[in-house]
């Protein structure tokens, strides 16, 4: 340890260097500070190949092909990862990755605008490589399904082996359903308070629509996931049925992320660093900068310590003037100090033969008739509270500097 301590003092480098130390302090506040902003805003930096069942995932069973191909084709997609940009007339898909997801933010959100909630069907398991691959090897059980809506509806869900027969509309609302065909393994649905829209070749629902609203359940993803685009004829009826749909005053389609995880709500990080909170976390970083610079530099001239009692005759003065003041006995004291100065001035001016108070002040009014002395020192005497006191000695010693020149 001194072997240490003495290289360092040899070399002249002291590891507690003041620069050093500021650097170090800096680069940790820096630090909290970005990770704070990190943690606030991580779920809007996810970039989502995960191997969900969302709009950013390009796995089998996600939709990003759907988005890319709405885009390429002018539908204007949108991804949204907050229920704050759900209140548009466009239409929205939502994909939950099962039936325990809560959608009753979203559902208030839309209201009666137009919906459509997309149902899980594969149970998927991430890969590591490529990213954001996944391997398929069961289909998601039927009860993390049926529960998507309850307990306002109830659905019931069925799978088949089918024969890749075409789809058939039940409604007016989807115009056209050439190319749209059924997936080798067709998932559909059936309830009580459910209209069907698409059906397949055994009249099962596909499409249907819930309630008297515009909310709308997809049983089978494949008909609008990656893996269903992978055919040009079955890509473009997936377009096509969106836009049915779709409202007429849409601008574009939204697919919902927060279903997801992706977002959701602000959580308290986030009001920190966003209007109208942002003002006041710039105050309060900016006072906790100023503090800590007033803690490394100091401002002005140190201040001495001074001691509890100080040494001489200035203490023994303040001290007994203290106890004067404390006491309310300042006042008395006019006489007394009128009698020093007359003393003062008799030694001055050098009359201290005579001996009588009387014939010293008329000896000193002789020398300024304007200002009598001896009138200034019935005003002292005379004085009852402190100012008056204050004013009275004042024009007593002025005299006295007065008559010395």
């Amino acid at each position: 340890m001194a072997r240490v301590s003495g290289a360092a003092t040899a070399d002249g480098q002291d590891p507690f260097r003041r620069r050093l130390m500021l650097l170090l302090a800096g680069l940790g506040v820096l630090a909290f500070v970005l990770s704070l902003v990190l943690g606030a805003y991580a779920p809007d930096l996810k970039t989502g190949k995960d191997g969900g069942t969302h709009g950013l995932s390009n796995a089998a069973v996600g939709f990003s092909g759907i988005v890319q191909l709405a885009e390429a084709t002018g539908r204007s997609p949108r991804l949204v990862r907050t229920t704050r940009d759900l209140h548009g007339e466009e239409l929205i898909i939502v994909s939950p990755p099962d039936g325990a997801v809560p959608l009753a933010n979203i559902l208030e959100a839309r209201g009666a605008k137009t919906t459509l909630i997309v149902l899980p069907k594969w149970e998927a398991k991430a890969r590591r490589s490529p990213k954001g691959w996944v391997s398929v090897d069961d289909f998601v059980p039927a009860d993390r399904i049926t529960n998507v809506l309850e307990p306002t509806y109830k659905i019931t869900i069925a799978r088949r082996r089918s024969e890749r027969r075409a789809l058939q509309s039940r409604s007016a609302l989807v115009s056209s359903v050439e190319g749209l065909s059924e997936p080798r393994i067709v998932q559909t649905m059936a309830g009580p308070k459910l209209e069907p829209i698409l059906v397949d070749s055994r009249g099962a629902t596909v499409l249907g629509r819930i309630g008297d609203g515009a909310l709308y359940l997809l049983a089978d993803p494949d008909l609008l996931n990656n893996h269903g685009m992978t055919e040009r004829a079955q890509a473009l009826a997936a377009l096509q049925l969106l836009d049915d749909l779709n409202s007429t005053d849409a601008e574009g389609l939204v697919f919902d992320l927060s279903a997801n995880g992706f977002g959701g709500t602000r959580n308290p990080l986030q009001l920190l660093f966003g209007p109208p909170f942002l003002g006041v976390t710039l105050v309060i970083f900016v006072a906790l900068l100023l503090a800590g610079w007033q803690a490394i530099v100091r401002f002005g001239a140190p201040r001495l310590p001074v001691r509890a009692i100080a040494f001489g005759n200035a203490a023994l003065v303040e001290n007994s003037a203290a106890l004067i003041r404390k006491a309310g006995r300042e006042t008395a004291l006019g006489a007394r100090y009128a009698d020093l100065v007359r003393d003062r001035a008799a030694t001055l001016f050098h009359l201290s033969g005579q001996s009588a108070p009387e014939n010293i002040e008329q000896t000193l009014d002789q020398l300024r008739p304007e200002k009598p002395f001896s009138e200034l020192a019935r005003a002292v005497a005379a004085a009852r509270t402190r100012q008056e006191l204050t004013i009275a000695a004042q024009a007593l010693n002025r005299w006295l500097q007065e008559a010395k020149t």
